[in-house]
Order: C-alpha cells, then structure tokens, then sequence
C-alpha cells in the first residue's frame, strides 16, 4: 500500500515584521481584533482596540520588542525556523511554517507544500500550543481550516490534538528543565499565559462545572477537554513527579493579563512581588503554555518579572527556556507525525 502524500505544517502565534511602531501596530491590531482573543461584539472590539488599546500600547509593545530583538529578527520566528529545519531533518514529509498573525499565512505555507508536492493528499498542522484556549489553540486551528476551506485545497487538513499531557512532551519539557535545578532554589513557579475567566466558562461544555464546582480541575469532567485551566495544571503536575521536586517547592500562576475584568489567578506579577516577603529568595520560573521563546517570556518574565521579583527582595532569579529546540521535543514532533 503506497503511503500517504503528506506535509506538514507547524504553526505559532507570530510575530510583527519589525520593532518599528508602525509594524507593531498592525500586528496588535491584527492579534486584539481576533474575535476569541477579544471577545466582544465587533463595533464594541474596534473601538476598544483601534480606539483605546493599540495607540497606547503600540509604542511600549515597540519598546519591549526592542530589547529582545536579535540580529534575524524575532526570537520566535526565528526559534520556529529552527525548529522546522530540526524537525526536517528528522521526518521525511516536507515541513514548513504558518503564524496565525502575521506572515507567514496558512495558504502561504499550503500552498509552498503543494509547489514542492503538486499531488499531495495531506497536511499534518502542528499547533505549537500544548493546551486548548479559545485565544490561541483553537483560534490557530479554525484559522488554519477556514483557509483550507476558502482555497477549496483539495488534500486533507489533520490537526495535532493539544498535548498538555502527551508523554513524550512531558518528559521533553521535564527534561529541559533538569539541568536548571541543579543550582539552589526555594521554588519553582510554572507561569502559564493568562485568559479571562469568562473565556473558561464559554469553553465549559456542560456549562456548570469549570470554576463553579469545588476543586473544578480535580473533580472529572469532559469539561476538561476545552479547560484551559485544567490542562496546565496537569501539566504542572505530571512535569514535577517526573522531576520529584516536593509540592512544597513548586506553584503556579498565570501572566499577561490585559483589561481589568477578572483573569485566572494567581496572577504572576503579584506573586513574583509577593514571594520574596515569604521566604522565597531563589526562584526558578518556567512558561510552559509556550514552546518558543517570546515576548511573553524573554521580556514579560525574564526582564520585568525579574526586576518585581529582585526589588521586592529576591537573590536570585532564573527563566528557564521554553522547549525552543530541545532533540527531545524534536523527537515527539517527528512521532507524533509518523503516527
């Protein structure tokens, strides 16, 4: 039997084209106007974001780009190029790259496989979310289809489910972080990207169970398979028995919470403050809800949440980096692939 035709895609969040103010802005406008990040009717979400939000936040989000900017250009574009020409060498399918913001596209990256696969029968999109959120999981992929659909591409769409508790993602993420714990430290805190708690409830599918029930994410539900909440807890979980780091040693909160309606707590920012007052003078931080480094984690956690954390009393602060390129993390891809 002759096997399947396939491509693969890896897709990511995406990144502006430059840290230059005017770029930024059409990325903020582009990533806030998204109806699952900002989920608000529409004239309500242009004049809060085109109006409010993006004027005053384009200029600092230009700055704080700025810092982190390398030579190639993005850490996260050019983490995920790498990542691809890692995950080329390993797979025989050809591999190329989409951005839900941004370029690349997923028609652009459709369409790159079918020049070098006129024939293809299938495309494996790889999302590089290992958990299920309205504002990125799930907004990545229904991007990903509704471009399928709009260019009638005649080969099939399979989409790697989320893998917040995939083995093989699991010992990679735990495995990353083993050389960091070797040094001396009074915590370990797992930082995860914030959401709204409003977006927990939509994606509650039996509308009565997530952070309405006690101990919600302990308590079983198929509530879980959309909970975002859930997912990072097991995650935080199953990575610190693999480590056989002590419950007393290790926490987690969420980041980069926008607005002032409610967010999933703890939040990072007040912790990273907080902490010190009560004896936590070494701290290791980690971000899994990304597997690339980002903004989110080269310049929210390792610039600014180290600075809260050092003035407020800390001795020592670590980030610890996103998965990136890990061969471990490399080698789960590649499988999950061949299936």
């Amino acid at each position: 039997m002759a096997a399947t035709k396939r491509g693969i895609v890896l897709m990511n969040l995406g990144s502006p084209d430059s840290t230059k103010v005017k770029d930024v802005r059409r990325y903020l406008n582009e990533f806030l106007m998204d109806e699952r990040v900002i989920d608000m009717p529409y004239l309500s979400r242009l004049l809060l974001v085109r109006g409010i939000i993006v004027p005053f936040r384009a200029p600092k989000s230009a700055h704080a780009y700025s810092t982190i900017w390398t030579k190639e250009g993005s850490p996260l574009m050019v983490i995920s190029k790498q990542l691809q020409d890692a995950l080329q060498k390993q797979v025989t399918e050809p591999v190329t790259l989409a951005m839900r913001y941004g370029a690349p596209a997923p028609w652009t990256a459709y369409d790159e496989l079918l020049e070098k696969m006129p024939d293809m029968e299938e495309v494996v999109l790889v999302p590089l979310y290992p958990h299920y959120a309205m504002s990125s999981y799930e907004t990545a992929v229904e991007y990903a289809k509704e471009a399928h659909v709009k260019g009638k591409y005649k080969f099939k769409l399979t989409v790697i489910p989320p893998y917040y508790d995939n083995q093989l993602y699991l010992d990679a993420l735990a495995d990353s972080m083993k050389p960091y714990l070797q040094q001396p430290y009074d915590q370990l805190l797992f930082s995860y990207h914030g959401v709204p708690e409003r977006h927990i409830h939509k994606g509650d599918i039996t509308g009565n169970h997530c952070l309405k029930v006690n101990n919600c994410c302990e308590v079983s539900s198929e509530a879980h398979k959309y909970c975002y909440r859930h997912q990072c807890l097991v995650t935080t979980k199953k990575v610190a028995e693999i480590l056989n780091i002590p419950k007393e040693k290790y926490n987690f909160s969420f980041q980069s919470r926008l607005g002032r309606d409610p967010w999933l707590q703890p939040y990072t920012a007040q912790r990273l403050a907080e902490l010190p007052g009560e004896g936590v003078k070494k701290l290791l931080v980690a971000c899994p809800a990304f597997v690339s480094d980002c903004l989110e984690t080269l310049e929210e956690i390792a610039e600014q949440g180290k600075e809260t954390f050092m003035q407020a009393g800390g001795e020592s602060f670590t980030m610890i980096p996103c998965l990136n390129i890990h061969p471990m993390w490399v080698k789960a891809i590649a499988s999950w692939i061949k299936g």
